[in-house]
């Protein structure tokens, strides 16, 4: 199976895709672009709105607008007045880190983890923001937060630390939301590339973009890969079903420390992807902060 492009968006570091059934539209944040992205594909038409911060990762709020992760801090946003709600600050005493990738649980609460972007030492952590906008620090010693996502009936939370090749399942309390028995789900060790963002499907499979590895993969319950979709550029980020019946795999891209001559072989670099692989994806849950 391969991968088309859909949107020749050329992002410096796309990420963080979701599909938001309220506007019935892919979106996702240009990290390094500092732009937030829409995509409706029933109609091709997009939008990008400039930020002064870059947003790492974001979800849309129940209550309306967005619940957002800059590099150093999450907030509430506005989009219409741009007025912001200061949630917390992100490692202030770590220059270093930044805020990286995240999701919602099933119970509207985000979870977001950091990454070293300086060093790549395991500094970092990972952080539940709940829905009274309480903040709890779930996961320490991170060098680089990827692949968080929550089964469909949210028991178990998927995640990645990028460095060591693998992804890992946690026993995920809904009411709660904490985390115990940790545990290998997948091994990336023979994968070409790298574990980055991830989203499951109905039948309970892990999807990830391997960064770095032309390819986005179907991780099965068993923990093995058992689907392949090939994706044209060398940097897949993350993917996220979508459409009216969540039966598309949107796929964002990265250029990012690209040299000339690898975006001239793949000018492509940075698009959002898409592809049908035969299984629907798991809606996520708006924040519910």
């Amino acid at each position: 199976m391969r991968a088309e492009l859909v949107l020749d968006c050329r992002n410096q570091h796309g990420e963080g895709v979701f599909w938001n059934p309220l506007d019935q539209r892919v979106w996702w944040t240009d990290i390094e672009g500092r732009a937030l992205f829409s995509y409706d594909p029933a109609t091709g038409r997009h939008s990008k709105r400039t930020l002064a911060q870059r947003v790492c990762c974001f979800a849309p709020r129940s209550a309306g607008g967005f619940v957002v992760a800059y590099a150093d801090r999450v907030v509430l946003l506005d989009p219409v007045s741009d007025e912001e709600t200061l949630v917390c600050e992100f490692e202030p005493e770590n220059p270093e880190t930044r805020l990286n990738d995240g999701r919602t649980d099933r119970a509207g609460r985000l979870i977001v983890g950091g990454m070293n972007e300086v060093s790549g030492a395991a500094d970092s952590s990972v952080i539940s923001v709940g829905t009274d906008l309480s903040v709890v620090r779930l996961i320490d010693g991170v060098s680089c937060a990827n692949s968080t996502c929550f089964s469909a009936d949210g028991r178990t939370m998927f995640f990645a630390d990028t460095p060591d090749r693998e992804i890992v399942a946690y026993d995920y309390d809904p009411l709660t939301g904490t985390v115990s028995n940790r545990r290998v789900h997948a091994s990336f060790r023979d994968e070409p590339g790298l574990p980055d963002g991830s989203c499951v499907d109905a039948e309970g499979g892990v999807w990830n973009a391997e960064w770095e590895g032309h390819r986005v993969v179907r991780v099965a319950p068993s923990g093995e890969i058992d689907r392949v979709i090939d994706v044209p550029v060398w940097k897949p980020t993350c993917c996220a079903f979508g459409g009216p019946e969540l039966d598309t795999l949107f796929i964002t891209t990265s250029r990012l420390m690209s040299d000339e001559q690898a975006l001239q072989d793949e000018p492509a670099s940075g698009g959002l992807f898409a592809a049908r692989p035969g299984v629907c994806g798991v809606l996520d849950a708006p924040f519910n902060g």
